[in-house]
């Protein structure tokens, strides 16, 4: 058997910071193997990719990945633009992904299915950190292959574990019947799935940023298509904090989407409802029925089709054999969430973090990018670039360098508690969502990046 130091550290996920990952890593000179779930890089983002995100590109590209591209001819975007989620593939993760450093070590069609220790669970301590890591594997054709690593990088995001629609972080009753009276989080309401909206009753459910450029979409749709209903629901008593702070905003493209969207709830295209808690759901051929509970006593709103916006929530299952030291509330580590709690913390103001605060029990294993931030949804791409910035560093036993973080962030004036977090990924368990971070937003104005995120009770959504 290779002794621990000839083996990988293998890093889960091709998004944006696990290859920024693979890129320090190798600057650090060690060897990354990548692996990821879709069939190229970035496949979560590409689920959101025709929404823009609220930060510019210079707060999108980490430094290590610009340093791979730049000798293959790369042309680097304009720094100030605003990315969509699929020039964020095409433009930065795909190139990223085909250079010649990094290739070889991406395996696509790879789902990880859980993590261990090679012969040990979770109870044996003997000799524990001097074993290597064991990580199952599923291919496409339902094989399964065991890889052995001398550390492991988890940056594989939250996408594909949205926030159910019920109220106390439940499932309502009859959603998972609904079928598809409820959409994906984040429809292409003025592309492919228009015809999904086009003339009919659409409820929207979820307080955050997502929510507002959905429901700005389905504006812009109502007055080109006769027929278009759009009702939004919430579980707070107002959404005030949702319009933020307007031209005060440090992400203009963010301030704007509040103004807009206060103007048609005023204008009566979105018809609001707060303080409308989901408890149930029947779906028939006809519609589909949303019973709540609000102030007033149970109420049924009647609908076509329902987009849910309510955020994102880490998957820890196939770390379950993995020790780790996670707050009990927001499900991301233990000295970290003090610093990214959305009741205290905003996007802005969340300090620059690595190795030492995400350091688990279990030596050299590292949750990154939005999993790293559990059910926060305040999370940057930029901060998720400069905590594996840090790791890379630790790992090769650099500590000066891993401990000596810096973060540049843009300024987010209104990113304070008392106008609610505001960072843009499709939120991971909050009830109120955010627009300057790392996962998909608006249609028009931008979105994450970072991420959207959601805040119904309810983010990159959000793919790493």
């Amino acid at each position: 058997m290779p002794a621990l130091t000839e083996l990988p550290v293998v890093v889960v996920g091709a998004g944006p910071v696990g290859l920024a990952a693979a890129a320090h890593l190798l600057e650090n000179g060690l060897t990354p193997l990548v692996l990821e779930a879709g069939s190229g890089p970035g496949m979560a983002v590409q689920a959101w990719g025709h929404t823009r995100l609220f930060s510019p590109w210079r707060y999108n590209l980490d430094a290590a990945a610009v340093r791979l591209l730049e000798p293959t001819g790369w042309v680097p975007p304009r720094l100030t633009a605003l990315p969509t989620g699929t020039e964020l593939v095409t433009g930065y993760l795909e190139p990223l992904a085909a250079t010649a450093q990094l290739a070889p070590l991406i395996r696509t069609g790879t789902t990880v299915v859980a993590v261990t220790r090679q012969g040990m669970d979770k109870t044996h301590s003997k000799r524990r950190d001097e074993t290597p890591f064991l990580v199952r594997t599923r291919n496409t054709d339902g094989t399964l292959t065991d890889i052995l690593a001398r550390a492991v990088i988890d940056a594989s995001g939250t996408w594909n574990t949205p926030n159910p629609l019920g109220q106390a972080g439940l499932t309502a009753v009859g959603e998972r019947e609904a079928g598809t009276r409820i959409t994906a989080p984040l429809p292409d309401v003025l592309g492919v799935d228009r015809g999904t909206f086009a003339g009919r009753h659409v409820l929207v459910v979820g307080a955050g940023h997502s929510a507002a450029n959905i429901l700005l979409a389905l504006g812009e749709l109502a007055r080109a298509e006769q027929g278009t209903r759009i009702s939004w629901a919430v579980r707070g008593p107002a959404v005030t904090r949702l319009y933020g702070g307007g031209d005060l905003d440090g992400l203009p493209a963010r301030g704007m989407l509040g103004t807009r969207l206060r103007k048609l709830v005023e204008t009566g295209i979105v018809d609001l409802h707060t303080a409308f808690s989901i408890t149930g759901l029947v779906a028939d051929s006809s519609g589909l029925a949303v019973q709540g509970s609000t102030p007033a006593g149970e109420r049924v709103l009647s609908v076509d089709v329902l987009i849910p916006a309510t955020g994102f929530r880490p998957d820890l299952d196939i770390v379950r054999e993995i020790r780790l030291e996670l707050d009990p509330g927001l499900e991301a580590p233990r000295q970290l969430a003090p610093l990214i709690d959305p009741e205290f913390h905003s996007c802005g103001t969340v300090p620059a973090h690595g190795a030492k605060l995400l350091a688990h029990p279990e030596k050299d294993f590292y949750i990154v990018g939005m999993r790293s931030y559990g059910r926060a949804p305040t999370f940057l791409l930029a901060t998720g670039y400069e905590q594996v910035r840090s790791i890379a560093a630790a790992l090769a036993g650099n500590q000066e360098a891993a401990d000596r973080v810096q973060l540049e962030l843009p300024e987010t004036g209104v990113c304070s508690t008392d106008t609610g977090p505001s960072c843009g990924a499709p939120a991971a368990g909050t009830e109120e969502e955010s627009a300057c971070c790392a996962a998909p937003e608006p249609v028009l104005v931008g979105f994450p990046t970072g991420l959207l995120h959601g805040r119904y009770g309810d983010t990159e959504a959000a793919g790493d």
